[in-house]
């Protein structure tokens, strides 16, 4: 992959990163194994069956996780501290032998893309989990798995592509984060004045 190309790659793993790294490093490891897509030279260890045995059992942990409300809410805030900074990790190692500076600038864009990414997801599960029903939550994360499967397999086929598709998700990504936090924000004060109300006492038939 030429610098731009991997670029693109680098861009479209790391939102893919933010929705499930699991996923992701198990999907681009799978497709390399196969031979569906060609990973940068030092991507290509993803492909070992150490790797891929480590991230199905963690994608098959967050499957479960990702389907239980509030579970899901904690999940996500543990992986914080996770998923942006792996997606870090891929990018700054895809990019081999360039200047270093030119490295860490694209591990810094790519923990940004992914922390815009998992914050979406995290914002829309918290929305989520305020209707009683699962629905929700199971098509919510059956979406976000599938994404992340499409991004690990096109940011390889086609990184210019992908590129410009990940720059569209991000701006999405960050109005929806926007819309939904103002959403969270109008249930929790309610919810707050629910339980502050005082109690009205019952009336009595004379």
């Amino acid at each position: 992959m030429s610098p731009l190309e991997t670029l693109g790659f680098a861009l479209g793993t790391s939102f893919a990163s933010g929705l499930n790294v699991y996923a992701t490093v198990a999907a681009a490891g799978l497709f390399q194994r196969f031979g569906l897509i060609q990973l940068p030279d030092n991507l290509q260890v993803l492909a070992s069956p150490i790797v891929l045995g480590i991230a199905i059992a963690l994608f098959l942990i967050e499957f479960i996780a990702d389907k239980i409300p509030y579970v899901d809410t904690a999940w996500d805030a543990v992986h914080t501290f996770i998923r942006p900074p792996a997606a870090a990790l891929i990018s700054y190692t895809a990019f081999g032998q360039v200047p270093e500076e030119w490295k860490v600038s694209a591990a810094l864009l790519a923990g940004g893309v992914a922390l815009t990414s998992h914050g979406a997801k995290a914002t829309t599960r918290a929305a989520a989990n305020t209707s009683p029903e699962p629905v929700s939550n199971w098509t919510l994360s059956f979406l976000e798995d599938g994404v992340a499967v499409f991004l690990a397999w096109m940011a390889a086929a086609h990184p210019f592509l992908t590129a410009g598709l990940v720059v569209v998700l991000v701006i999405l990504a960050v109005l929806l984060i926007w819309r939904l936090f103002g959403y969270i924000r109008v249930m929790r004060d309610r919810l707050r004045h629910w339980k502050t109300r005082p109690a009205v006492p019952p009336s009595h038939a004379t």
